[in-house]
């Protein structure tokens, strides 16, 4: 039996550019809805939830940041969210929002399809740890579940988006490897390391935040040059 086409939701309000990137998205073979205001997204995700939100940040009266904040009260699937080109700080709060990936304008529809089929994959392969396995680091009384995808620090559940589950699990998973970031990134997006992207970095400093992961006894560490690693257990 042949598997159902994976459902995006896009949301741009230049209906030019929604246009022709659903039309390019339906010939590789998705089903694509596009609306192009915040309301009827999260509309659409209300009535019909899809595989992936694929959201621009500057929407009109509703920006795409605060759709993704309400989005994600419910919304499970992955988030792709689409920031306008050098705002670094757009990508941090994407991040800090919920979102599992974004993409800078101008979109590149073969860019935008290997982050999608990136993200696909995830949710079958790197997204879905190993059955059974678990990772327990009593210097700092952390415990991930990779069943249960959760974290308790000291005994205290911690919060993570799927995206950061999934970074936090590759570095304690690879313990006490160091992980560059094109490690790192091609095991988590499928793509390469240019140098610029930022968004592991990014990632770290949300994960140490939430983790309260401060010296000496530091859960993620840094090596200058190298990339990551998670402290032995």
């Amino acid at each position: 039996m042949e598997s159902r086409p994976q459902d995006i939701l896009l949301v741009e309000d230049d209906e030019r550019l929604a246009e022709l990137v659903s039309s390019f998205l339906r010939g590789q073979g998705f089903r694509v809805r596009a609306v192009t205001n915040g309301p009827d997204a999260l509309a659409a995700l209300r009535s019909e939830p899809p595989d992936c939100l694929v959201l621009d940040i500057l929407l009109p009266g509703m920006s795409g940041i605060e759709v993704c904040r309400q989005a994600r009260e419910s919304f499970s699937g992955w988030i792709l969210m689409l920031t306008a080109l050098d705002e670094d700080l757009h990508e941090v709060v994407a991040l800090d929002t919920g979102a599992d990936d974004y993409l800078t304008k101008p979109v590149r529809p073969h860019v935008l399809l290997s982050r999608l089929r990136a993200l696909f994959r995830r949710a079958t392969r790197g997204g879905a740890p190993a059955p059974h396995d678990s990772r327990w680091f009593p210097s700092v009384k952390l415990r991930i579940d990779s069943v249960l995808r959760t974290i308790r620090l000291a005994d205290t559940p911690v919060h993570l988006t799927d995206a950061e589950f999934d970074l936090l699990w590759l570095l304690a998973r690879s313990a006490p490897e160091v992980l560059s970031r094109d490690d790192l990134l091609s095991s988590l997006r499928g793509i390469e390391h240019d140098g610029l992207d930022r968004s592991i970095d990014m990632r770290i400093s949300k994960l140490r935040r939430k983790l309260g992961d401060e010296p000496p006894h530091r859960i993620i560490k840094t090596v200058r040059g190298r990339g990551y690693f998670c402290t032995p257990e």
